[in-house]
């Protein structure tokens, strides 16, 4: 098979190129060549962005291709525009935010999606962008569109800081906050299973949109959070505090305790129906090997994850953690 990456230097799409590569198909990547493409991959520049800027993909042919993009949908849909009559199948990788609030817990892929344009330019709205990436797909691609609707992504090259802050700051040590109901269920998915899923998908000719996480209570925070105690072998001590107690010292779910939500975000968050997914091939690997993985990664480098630049930096402020620890 022969596949095209729309990016592939970081997460995700890194995770696509490796996967890929491991099964034996032939990569490309097309990107602005700002950090070095993997080994192994024939590299295209081009900044899609900008005008002409997809001058490098207007020859070659594919059997795949995969595009993460998470601005403005007009990129995807003049990308996909442009590939519809040299490329067999169409992998956007979107996401479960395209769906309208309220998503009630068990949603799954027929629940409204937010209003959006294909031609939209505008890249402030994540759930648009998203939302209307997937439509310029499905304009180009029809029933050979694959909408792969993650949810929240964990694995190696994280450049968002969600596990790995919680890795870094069980590896400091002593008494961590730890928002209780320990035993409530998460939902999410490893990179390496999101990229593998899609290729073996779009490999086979599967099309349409599908919620590509674990199902819940996959794994819970207790889980997760003690495995991170075990891979860093630290002498950290994880106290639980109640959410009401939490949120009235000013702390933000998700922002400020990654992973962690309530009410209605968690219900939407770590309660997608996924057995669409699952029915279509969706494999999952142990938490625990997430973790170390991760973990392993940061120490590669040096322990310090990168952050992408367009979301904020994640964690919780130790002086507010020290606070209601009571130190």
């Amino acid at each position: 098979m022969k596949v095209l990456v729309l990016g592939g230097t970081e997460f995700v799409g890194r995770a696509v190129v490796e996967e890929a590569l491991a099964l034996g198909w032939d990569v490309t990547v097309f990107n602005r060549g700002s950090q070095e493409p993997p080994a192994g991959v024939t590299a295209l520049r081009g900044d899609r962005s900008a005008a002409g800027g997809l001058a490098a993909l207007k020859r070659g042919e594919w059997d795949v291709v995969v595009d993460t993009w998470s601005w403005a949908p007009s990129a995807v849909t003049d990308a996909a525009s442009l590939l519809a009559e040299r490329a067999g199948h169409y992998v956007y990788v979107s996401s479960r935010s395209v769906y309208a609030d309220p998503v009630p817990f068990g949603a799954d892929e027929s629940a409204p999606v937010v209003e959006a344009s294909a031609d939209d330019d505008d890249a402030s709205d994540y759930a648009r962008n998203k939302a209307g990436a997937e439509l310029g797909a499905l304009a180009a691609f029809g029933e050979r569109a694959l909408l792969a609707r993650a949810g929240l992504i964990l694995g190696p090259y994280e450049n968002i800081g969600r596990l790995p802050w919680w890795l870094g700051r069980i590896a400091r040590g002593g008494p961590v906050l730890a928002p209780a109901p320990a035993d409530q269920g998460l939902q999410y998915v490893d990179a390496r299973d999101l990229a593998v899923w899609c290729l073996r998908a779009a490999e086979r000719g599967v099309g349409g949109a599908f919620n590509v996480v674990s199902p819940p209570g996959f794994a819970t925070m207790r889980e997760l959070l003690e495995t991170c105690v075990q891979v860093t072998g630290s002498d950290a001590e994880l106290r639980w505090f109640d959410a009401d107690t939490i949120l009235a010292a000013g702390v933000k779910p998700w922002m400020d305790l990654p992973i962690w939500l309530v009410g209605e975000d968690y219900d939407f968050m770590h309660g997608g129906d996924v057995a669409k997914a699952v029915a279509a091939g969706l494999r999952l690997r142990p938490v625990a090997e997430t973790v170390a993985d991760t973990w392993a990664w940061l120490q590669s480098i040096g322990g310090e994850a990168p952050q992408r630049p367009d979301r904020p930096r994640l964690g919780l402020d130790p002086a507010v953690e020290a606070k209601l620890l009571g130190a």
